[in-house]
């Protein structure tokens, strides 16, 4: 599993690095200020939490046996897809109703440091 989580941190990353120049070069004279802000928000929150998921998939080469990290892993990915694409995708034009979808993926953020918390006290 730390091969997977590697490989789509290294992915995201990527893609964060993409839409962060594309919303600083592309969408400043296409879209509000608020919307603008938004998108940023979307884009730090993804660095955080790809550099998060590339920490988890080291723990796990280093502590396979804490499975509680899988999750955490999972959960970051849920909260970069969730809190992320939801401002993405506002952004973009996307309806409203995408709005109360971007605190789950906070929930899912929150979810994941506190399972990496809960792990790091097992640990021997």
């Amino acid at each position: 599993m730390a091969k997977h989580f590697l490989l789509i941190a290294g992915l995201s990353g990527l893609l964060a690095v993409m839409l962060g120049a594309f919303g600083a070069h592309g969408l400043k004279a296409k879209i509000t200020p608020e919307l603008l802000s938004a998108f940023q928000t979307g884009v730090q929150y993804q660095f955080y939490h790809t550099l998060a998921l590339l920490l988890v998939a080291l723990l796990l080469l280093r502590f396979p046996e804490a499975s509680l990290f899988h999750w955490t892993g999972y959960a970051f990915i849920a909260g970069i897809v969730l809190f992320s694409g939801s401002l993405y995708a506002m952004a973009f034009g996307g309806p409203r109703w995408l709005g109360p979808i971007t605190p789950l993926g906070g929930l899912c953020f929150m979810t994941g440091w506190v399972m990496m918390v809960v792990t790091a006290w097992r640990l021997p």
